[in-house]
């Protein structure tokens, strides 16, 4: 069965994440497999990691992501030493005594000469006596993952065939002075371990890909599977906010899903259209760009969209299907329902100009008893029409601000009804009900 894993660092999830969270998603569930969530949590305290580790379950869960297994490296401690263990046996972990700021240096002394900063290598040359000297003043070291030379290549499930050479690459530190493991040598045990074998991850960790290869080698097993999508322009928005900002989680999901691809973004109202939209291959290694404004035109789309049943759960107390059925073509956010609820049941001050108070006037004479409906606004407006010789907007715009105190919204014709004809009647008078 097919496994892909989503890796979470700690605080709120950015656009990216997000997008490579619900592209490994729609993976797992298209081909009937499993999908994990890695919460990347070491060297945290442990109410930080429990507070990061809410965080993103919690936005994950708002976008609709379920997972089938979660895992938190703070609890796989035992499973990384072990493995440390094992590639410094082989001969595949050296240890470093450098100190951050030796290390600084010798950053410095590469840019300066024009060269790549890539670590020299010292530590292996490092005299035993020299060595002892070390431990003996109880310095610890951190550890290196050595590289072997040589093009480091897979078969990309985007971009085909990659390679990259070893020469170019530095020694990643897998483990640091106080015990700490690292990425990539965490996410290649992790994927042994948890027997993940499909990673859709993002083009800036192809260098990181090529390091988890030569690991999972090292270690006597395969790595993933791996398909690295473009990078995502708008990594500094992030899902919380727009959560906070009142866009529909299916929105983020239904532009996310297309997003890379040349497909037209179109609004979904479930998971499942996406996961039978679903296609790997149709992404493409042009940057994805976000578009803000294209999201609240999304997010729009998708409110028009939605049925009565699906939103009866979060309209106000007393809404009903006609209420909805009136003000959702009208909605940039769900939100924006409430302004409307208080225009069809709360007291509001009638906007009336002094040139159409007299227009005004004879409306409120010529208002229809009740039951109001759509039809009861149709002939009201045409006597209306028929009586001033006002016509079209001239005659429809006095009656929404004074009906509603606004220039803009949904149908006079639906909304009358749910305003009902006492208040209407009070506020084509000029008083506030």
């Amino acid at each position: 069965m097919i496994a892909a894993r989503f890796a979470a660092g700690p605080g709120r999830l950015d656009l990216e994440q997000a997008r490579l969270a619900l592209l490994n998603w729609l993976f797992a569930r298209k081909e009937d497999g499993r999908f994990l969530l890695r919460l990347d949590d070491i060297g945290r305290a442990p109410a930080r990691r429990q507070v990061a580790a809410r965080t993103v379950e919690e936005e994950l869960a708002w976008l609709g992501l379920g997972w089938d297994l979660l895992a938190c490296q703070s609890d796989r401690l035992a499973l990384y030493a072990g493995a440390g263990e094992k590639l410094k046996a082989a001969g595949r972990l050296y240890p470093c005594f450098e100190t951050p700021s030796e290390l600084d240096a010798m950053r410095r002394r590469a840019e300066a000469e024009g060269k790549k900063s890539i670590y020299d290598r010292a530590a292996l040359a490092l005299p035993p006596d020299e060595m002892r000297r070390h431990l003996a003043a109880g310095e610890a070291p951190h550890w290196r993952f050595r590289l072997e030379p040589g093009p480091i290549a897979w078969d990309d499930l985007l971009r085909g065939r990659v390679e990259i050479d070893a020469d170019t690459l530095e020694d990643p530190i897998v483990i640091t002075a106080d015990g700490t493991p690292l990425d990539p040598f965490t996410a290649a045990v992790d994927d042994i371990e948890l027997d993940i074998g499909h990673v859709i991850d993002s083009e800036r960790r192809l260098a990181a890909t090529a390091v988890e290869h030569q690991i999972c080698a090292a270690l006597g097993c395969p790595a993933p599977r791996f398909a690295h999508v473009a990078a995502l322009a708008g990594r500094g928005v992030t899902l919380g906010a727009l959560r906070d900002g009142g866009i529909e989680p299916m929105a983020v999901s239904s532009l996310l899903a297309k997003l890379g691809t040349a497909e037209p973004v179109e609004p979904r109202l479930r998971l499942e259209d996406l996961v039978a939209d679903f296609d790997l291959g149709r992404l493409e290694r042009a940057p994805a760009l976000f578009d803000a404004a294209a999201l609240d035109a999304l997010n729009a789309r998708l409110l028009q969209l939605m049925p009565f049943n699906a939103v009866a759960h979060r309209l106000p107390d007393g809404a009903g299907l006609a209420f909805w059925e009136a003000v959702r073509p009208e909605l940039g956010r769900f939100a924006d329902i409430e302004s409307w609820w208080r225009v069809c049941q709360a007291p509001i001050a009638p906007r009336i100009a002094a040139e159409d108070a007299e227009f005004v006037a004879r409306a409120a004479e010529l208002l229809p008893a009740e039951p109001l409906d759509g039809d009861s606004f149709a002939r009201w407006i045409a006597r209306l029409e028929a009586l001033t010789g006002r016509r079209g907007e001239a005659a429809l715009r006095p009656l929404r601000l004074a009906l509603t105190g606004s220039e803009h919204g949904p149908e006079l014709r639906n909304l009358l009804p749910l305003i009902g004809r006492a208040r209407a009647l009070k506020r084509l008078q000029g008083k506030s009900a």
